[in-house]
């Protein structure tokens, strides 16, 4: 197994993506820590884990609020002996819209959940990864970091924040072993966030326009975003650092 004897920290991953990434670990061997600011999903996530043969436990947690990200990393560590990585799932948008139509407190939210939470776990993490002599940091961006679309420009902003900051990261943080890169996934219609990004009913209409710009010719799923974090996350990377991998199948608009 590819991950095996290694303590993985997935947040967001009660749903979605987050849920894809934390079963393809575990499959691989990894305990996972599977953190949700909902209980039920995380649960749910959690148990299905354990029912096929993994190993995963539930943390409740926000990762914009700096003392719960410091339980989240306390309580792994405390249950687990060690934390070996920290995927920075957990993503928020504003609907798409006119960049003047997004309010001030949908912008804030925004930029909690998408960057002040990579601030956080940095800020938590970090010192246990020195302290063991290595870590990895696995940070969820998007393609609409480098390829912005209309009517989704501040969430736009923040993922390129993410991709940038990764790079920072990983130049900084890389004499201490511990290696720090991103994953842009491709627009996926069956997310809990995919309306938000179209701005309404996913009609066909709109599914084939979004279809038309993936040269591959299909929607990535959560399967193709875990697959590049298993990847990531393994020792077959040790001497990948500051990378963004896109999970896009060739976007090219």
């Amino acid at each position: 197994m590819r991950l095996k004897q290694k303590v993985i920290i997935v947040t967001g991953a009660g749903s979605g993506i987050g849920e894809g990434i934390a079963k393809r670990l575990a499959q691989e061997g990894a305990a996972i820590v599977v953190n949700d600011l909902q209980v039920t999903g995380g649960e749910r996530v959690t148990a299905e884990i354990t029912a096929a043969g993994g190993q995963a436990t539930f943390i409740q947690a926000d990762v914009t609020a700096n003392d719960s990200m410091a339980a989240l990393v306390r309580q792994t560590v405390k249950t687990y002996g060690r934390l070996d990585v920290m995927i920075n799932n957990a993503g928020w948008t504003h609907r798409n819209q006119p960049l003047l139509n997004v309010t001030e407190a949908e912008f804030d939210k925004c930029y909690a959940v998408n960057v002040k939470s990579i601030y956080l776990s940095a800020l938590h993490a970090t010192p246990v990864f020195r302290q063991q002599g290595g870590g990895v940091f696995i940070n969820i961006a998007s393609t609409a970091g480098v390829r912005p679309r209309p009517g989704l420009t501040w969430y736009n902003g923040s993922k390129a924040a993410v991709i940038v900051t990764s790079k920072s990261m990983a130049a900084e943080l890389g004499p201490d072993n511990i290696r720090v890169n991103c994953i842009n996934p491709v627009f996926n219609p069956d997310t809990a966030l995919s309306t938000e990004f179209i701005g309404g009913e996913i009609t066909e209409e709109r599914r084939a326009k979004f279809l038309a710009t993936i040269p591959l010719g299909r929607f990535s799923t959560a399967l193709d975003v875990a697959n590049a974090a298993l990847y990531l996350a393994s020792d077959e990377a040790s001497f990948i650092n500051g990378v963004c991998i896109e999970v896009d199948g060739g976007r090219c608009v």
